[in-house]
């Protein structure tokens, strides 16, 4: 069985012996690296290609939002995962905007982080459900402000309509799909296509909305009511 390769990214000793400790018992994890700061994460990500990072958010030098910016670019096939003291909506919101493909933050179960890597590897989004909810706030205050505000309902309105009209039908199924979670196996599996080919259509969609993260997909996909929060 082919183990998730993980790096642990945090400025306190401790937490990450405490971590890799853990992480080790379980049979399909394999930690391969670990970092105490941004620049050294950045570094030991590109030597090492973990899949996965668990990634710390205020470090001294290069924070993690910094490092995952930089991974984004330089490192884009190793996910990330913000794993953290903050339960704070701006850090949630900026850690996405960076290109995180989760968050969770350190007083979550151990279950839960096992469950919040294994997400991720699939290719599926994770996001503390206690604190997903600032996404549905988000969304339910466009859609306020677009109710009651005729001016600003106008301008959302022609945003999403240009967004989906740059879309193939085919494109749209897939973006719907990948905002539902789906990775690119099920997504295949649904639409009677190779992964290849759903991977293939999801890099068109990220190059037509000028999108880099699975994260910026599944909030345009909300936000032109292509997917409805339930």
């Amino acid at each position: 069985m082919k183990k998730i390769r993980l790096m642990l990214v945090d400025d306190h000793q401790v937490v990450r012996v405490g971590l890799k400790t853990f992480l080790q018992t379980q049979e399909d994890f394999d930690v391969v690296a670990e970092a105490s700061d941004g620049e050294e994460a950045v570094s030991r990500a590109m030597t090492t290609q973990p899949d996965v990072i668990l990634m710390d958010i205020t470090m001294p030098g290069v924070d993690g939002l910094e490092a995952t910016r930089r991974l984004r670019v330089l490192c884009p096939k190793c996910l990330i995962l913000a794993l953290t003291v903050h339960d704070d909506k701006q850090y949630f919101m900026q850690m996405l905007a960076a290109g995180a493909s989760g968050y969770i933050t350190k007083q979550a179960a151990g279950d839960d982080l096992i469950a919040a890597i294994h997400t991720i590897y699939a290719g599926n989004v994770f996001l503390q459900p206690a604190l997903a909810r600032w996404l549905l706030e988000d969304y339910q205050r466009l859609a306020h402000q677009s109710a009651t505000q005729p001016s600003v309902a106008a301008e959302v309105e022609e945003t999403n309509i240009i967004g989906l009209d740059v879309l193939s039908l085919r494109e749209r199924q897939v973006l719907e799909l990948v905002a539902n979670g789906l990775n690119n196996q099920q997504i295949g599996q649904q639409l009677g296509l190779s992964p290849k080919t759903i991977a293939r259509h999801r890099e068109r969609i990220m190059h037509k909305l000028n999108m880099h993260s699975r994260t910026e997909l599944v909030k345009f996909a909300i936000r032109t009511g292509l997917v409805q929060l339930h």
